[in-house]
């Protein structure tokens, strides 16, 4: 059985009490006086717009005092939302589904995108298709988005993972083994692409583009933090929006801010954008509607038929659509 990196309830109980986050009473207040909202994000194209938000006073705009934690390890963010070290983080639905069969309790209120080419499964020379993956070694981060990717791309070629050596390696560690020589392939996410695709000959050999609608990402807050303070979580999907006008108006300064906090020129940082789709408030709407609860069952089964989680997770209270549905436009 495969071994996940989100962690199981029991772990989350005794990590949650070792590294309990400061006491409230110990954070900055937002002028209504309750405690600022912690908001985590990684190195995704889709959640670089947080850091425009910050630089350019868009959660005060909307009366919100947030701490804005960026996270090196898209795993460890994970962990500090299920662990209730962080009130809210950007991360994928088959994410948030394996954290949720873990024990967390997550909620989804925001779709920040959908990926469309910006994961993927990218090989040496030589290997043209995904059948040529058979016998190779292949790295990923294990129990995450790419090792998800990893699996349907595998199924789609008519291949099990048993058919190839998994190397388990943080996205970044994957992305650097891969471009040393060290494995044969590798499924990473944009910026993290760039680097892979630095081994000379290499190429992507699939992608989220060949699997629409499979990997959406979100905004996803904790059930504590959605009972105590729900103006805040109104607050952080209204400055998603504003925040997402701005960069549409003001698109080559917030390009340097993005990529500044990518790491990546702005010339490398534009080319992520036919990669991920941003959806627009009507986009939302109609995915909380429709798409996203089929979509989560349908991620909850596979979880569960590739071993990534011993038990489907619950789905009441996963999707919560107020949020969007009371945003003017």
């Amino acid at each position: 059985m495969l071994r996940r990196l989100i962690l199981p309830a029991a772990v989350v109980l005794v990590l949650g009490t070792a590294c309990a986050a400061a006491p409230d009473s110990a954070r900055p207040a937002d002028p209504g006086g309750a405690p600022a909202v912690r908001l985590g994000f990684s190195a995704w194209p889709g959640w670089f717009p947080w850091q425009v938000a910050e630089e350019k006073g868009l959660f005060a705009k909307n009366g919100v005092t947030v701490e804005l934690k960026y996270f090196d390890s898209y795993t460890d963010s994970l962990n500090a939302l299920a662990t209730g070290n962080i009130d809210a983080n950007s991360q994928t639905l088959n994410d948030t589904l394996a954290s949720v069969a873990g024990g967390a309790k997550e909620t989804v209120v925001l779709v920040n995108d959908n990926s469309t080419g910006n994961d993927q499964i990218i090989a040496k020379q030589g290997v043209k298709s995904l059948a040529d993956l058979k016998g190779a070694t292949v790295a990923a981060e294990q129990g995450t988005v790419d090792h998800y990717l990893l699996l349907l791309a595998l199924r789609k070629a008519g291949l099990t993972e048993a058919q190839v050596k998994f190397q388990p390696l943080p996205t970044d560690a994957a992305a650097a083994a891969f471009v040393a020589g060290r494995v044969d392939a590798v499924g990473v996410f944009a910026p993290f692409t760039t680097t892979a695709l630095k081994r000379p000959g290499s190429s992507a050999i699939t992608s989220s583009a060949d699997f629409p609608g499979a990997i959406p990402d979100h905004l996803v807050v904790t059930r504590d933090l959605l009972a105590k303070n729900d103006k805040a979580v109104q607050a952080l999907v209204k400055t998603w929006f504003d925040t997402i006008a701005w960069i549409g108006a003001n698109r080559a300064e917030a390009v340097q801010i993005m990529a500044g906090r990518a790491g990546v020129s702005a010339a490398d940082y534009e080319t992520y954008d036919k990669g991920t789709t941003i959806f627009t408030l009507e986009q939302n709407r109609a995915a909380f509607a429709g798409e996203l609860p089929a979509r989560a069952k349908k991620i909850s089964e596979f979880l569960v038929s590739s071993k990534l989680v011993d038990a489907a997770p619950p789905l009441d209270g996963l999707l919560e659509p107020r949020f969007v549905q009371a945003v003017q436009p």
